[in-house]
């Protein structure tokens, strides 16, 4: 099976380091791989959609652009957090499409190598355990590794 079209942490990037930014969602810390992260803004006024999914809280303009931001809380089933002077919207750039997620704080980016990251099994029955690529080992701290292709339903084959 070709790992080609897995855009997660795969079995390949066990040997390689990989750079993730460690964003907070209410107590728990999780890392978004660098490579798909374009930009991170302070948060901003939204322009809501009607009849848009509950998780996506509408649209901002980002340099002449109309982005799609979404509540990453919601979309993994947490409660709505309170905005506060930390919270940040996180521009990904996958497969060509921008789009925000709004996080409680990004903290800083950390480099993993494959020995810092172990692999988990997914649950089927656990929604928020389908959005993890792995577990990552900092020190003494653990950071879930989000899979942000499975996080936004895109296909990766």
């Amino acid at each position: 099976m070709g790992m080609d079209g897995n855009k997660g942490i795969t079995n390949e990037d066990l040997n390689e380091r990989v750079q993730v930014v460690k964003i907070r969602l209410g107590v728990e810390w999780y890392g978004i791989n660098i490579s798909i992260v374009e930009n991170i803004v302070r948060m901003q006024r939204i322009t809501r959609v009607p009849g848009a999914e509950p998780f996506i809280k509408g649209v901002i303009n980002l340099r002449g652009k109309v982005v799609p931001v979404m509540s990453l809380r919601l979309k993994m089933d947490m409660p709505e957090g309170e905005e506060s002077r930390t919270t940040r919207i996180i521009i990904l750039r996958v497969d060509g499409d921008e789009v925000g997620m709004i996080v409680d704080e990004v903290r800083e980016v950390v480099t993993l190598s494959g020995d810092d990251i172990e692999e988990i099994q997914r649950d089927s029955k656990n929604a928020g355990s389908a959005y993890l690529s792995g577990i990552g080992k900092i020190g003494n701290d653990l950071i879930s590794l989000l899979d942000m292709y499975e996080v936004l339903g895109v296909k990766t084959v």
